[in-house]
């Protein structure tokens, strides 16, 4: 038990006390920025979902393993190109999951593929460590399987790193510029009756293929006392939709930091059974034997 000489003490090593919520950002807006949001769609409103829908196809989940020598040679890909790891590591997994399912099923090359990320603009935000928020924007871009199979990976590579990274202060005030805008236009229609649209994020609109990216691989995970000391083994849940792609840390990152480049990850994918990963040169060494 904690005497109270014990919390003084400890109340002394906190440098500021945490704040809730996430402040104005109206003073980052630039009125002569314009942007297409494509992460959102309009749909009638009978059609609002807002939520994922499961695909017709069975889902399968493969959890695949890059490790540390696969991982420097994606980083010396990402090197030549100029791009990020991330932005790298997606191009890879974007374009070769493409490649797959025109294999499998050539009549889905004018089937519309959907990549999106989530980002956390906390930085490009200037939010405070004490902020206790997540703000997150997802990014969108999309092509034909058709022209995604037949691109490159540096094109590839540079497509994916200019949709992750044109998350900067305007377009995140205009992307809520753009929600609060279309939600008056909902609740105007819902008070007098009329079917109109509504708002939803892309990447829940069932109808077309996907690559749906979020990535945990640089939260501490490992390095963190839950109350329980630190956890032996952590993956996120299971999610049964086409395309879901979640990279995450693993046990061998613990007391490394946050960029650890020297311990191995794991990548969660969830994709039809008429996939096989094992078809892709690329994919086939993240695959566990």
């Amino acid at each position: 038990m904690s005497t109270e000489s014990d919390i003084a003490s400890a109340e002394n090593h906190v440098p500021c006390p945490p704040s809730f919520g996430l402040p104005s950002i109206s003073h980052l807006h630039d009125p002569e920025a314009k942007f297409e949001h494509t992460e959102y769609t309009l749909v009638d409103a009978a059609d609002c979902i807002r939520a994922f829908k499961p695909s017709v196809d069975t889902i399968k989940e493969n959890i695949l393993h890059i490790s540390v020598d696969e991982q420097h040679k994606v980083r010396d890909m990402a090197k030549k190109y100029g791009v990020s790891f991330t932005a790298m590591l997606c191009a890879i997994f974007w374009r070769e999951m493409s490649r797959i399912r025109l294999e499998a099923r050539p009549s889905s090359a004018s089937t519309t593929s959907l990549f999106t990320c989530a980002v956390n603009p906390r930085a490009q935000l200037a939010l405070s460590s004490f902020l206790c928020a997540s703000p997150v924007v997802n990014l969108a871009a999309s092509k034909t399987i058709g022209e995604i199979a037949e691109m490159d990976l540096e094109d590839m590579a540079h497509l994916v790193s200019h949709t992750i990274t044109k998350g900067t202060a305007p377009y995140v005030c205009s992307s809520m510029d753009f929600l609060v805008a279309q939600r008056k236009i909902e609740i105007e229609d819902e008070k007098l009756g009329r079917k109109g649209k509504k708002i939803m994020l892309a990447y829940v609109c069932p109808g077309s293929a996907k690559c749906t990216v979020s990535s945990s691989r640089n939260f501490p995970i490992y390095q963190t006392d839950f109350g329980f000391g630190s956890p032996e083994y952590v993956r996120p849940p299971y999610l049964p939709y086409d395309g879901c792609l979640r990279i995450w840390p693993t046990p061998g990152s613990r007391g490394t930091g946050l960029n650890n480049k020297e311990a191995p990850l794991e990548v969660y994918l969830s994709q039809p059974d008429y996939i096989d990963l094992s078809r892709s040169p690329l994919l086939r060494a993240y695959v566990k034997k």
